[in-house]
């Protein structure tokens, strides 16, 4: 896949790092392997006997590894931080991937994903504020955008600098009340909040643009109001650079990234069978050996 190019207004040098709470690793080599180990768990989650939305939480890895160690005010020891950012995930079926990612960062243990979809267990198919790091249930697609509008009105109001971002899948596009609070926030200027679409081409019943196409995507954005951004989503660099920009004062940003659905599982990168699998002992093995060899290549 090529690399689409970073647009609009480009960052300050260490803007994220000046809003970070959580000392983020130093280099993108350290932030690939914090990448690998969150695939590592999304694979065991969708190694358990519920299996998991694999396709679509593989393809937030980066996104999700770069919020966390380079972008969000946050601190995995106190969630409730009345100074911290807020990231809603929107897709929620991609909350997988966000449980491996607030593990990563320190919320709970390793240990604790074992229990993924176990009776009892607060880690289910969807995220919920039950688990430590998650600020909204998700899974009826469509109302993260509209949620974050309204932690950026609040946020406003309070006075404070905190930021919003919304993760979205593109499939969810198609719900009408994704246009209606980007307009609302148009409108209202806020400048805060961030969306960042995880543009992987394709959903449950197949390619978003056979289903219901949103292209030229861009173009609707900026209808909207919205200063648009456009990189590899599978890019840490090019992520970092975009989620560091400064924000504008009169525009929500919205970043759309570049994914392939299933990124990191050979067999069914991009392709709509990967968006739920229960993967048997020998598939998790074979794909667990595969992601740690390709982190040896890369050293």
């Amino acid at each position: 896949m090529s690399s689409p190019p970073l647009l609009d207004t480009p960052p300050l040098a260490g803007a994220g790092a000046e809003r970070s709470v959580l000392a983020a690793p130093q280099a993108h080599d350290d932030l690939r392997e914090v990448a690998t180990r969150i695939r590592e768990h999304i694979v065991r989650m969708c190694a358990s006997p519920e299996g998991g939305h694999i396709g679509g939480s593989m393809s937030l890895v980066e996104i999700l590894t770069v919020l966390y160690f380079r972008v969000l005010r946050h601190d995995p020891g106190f969630p409730g931080l009345p100074e911290r950012d807020v990231l809603l995930l929107s897709k929620g079926h991609g909350g997988i991937g966000l449980f491996a990612a607030l593990c990563e960062a320190g919320y709970f243990p390793p240990g604790d994903l074992a229990d993924y979809s176990r009776p009892g267990s607060h880690f289910t198919a969807h995220p919920h504020p039950g688990i430590p790091g998650v600020e909204m249930p998700s899974g009826s697609l469509g109302h993260g955008l509209a949620v974050g509008v309204g932690h950026a009105l609040a946020h406003r109001l309070e006075g404070s600098g905190r930021r919003c971002y919304v993760v979205m899948g593109d499939g969810e596009l198609q719900e009408g009340s994704v246009w209606e609070a980007a307009s609302v926030a148009a409108a209202r200027k806020l400048g805060r909040l961030t969306a960042i679409v995880d543009r992987n081409g394709l959903q449950i019943s197949g390619s978003t643009e056979s289903v219901g196409a949103l292209e030229p995507l861009a173009d609707r954005w900026r209808a909207f109001g919205w200063r648009v951004l456009e990189a590899d989503g599978h890019s840490l660099g090019m992520l970092e650079r975009a989620l560091t920009a400064p924000p504008l004062p009169d525009r929500p940003t919205v970043l759309i990234a570049h994914t392939v659905k299933g990124k990191g599982v050979a067999p069914i990168e991009g392709q709509a069978r990967s968006h739920y699998a229960r993967l048997g002992r020998r598939q998790e093995a074979q794909l667990l050996k595969a992601l740690r060899a390709e982190a040896g290549a890369r050293r």
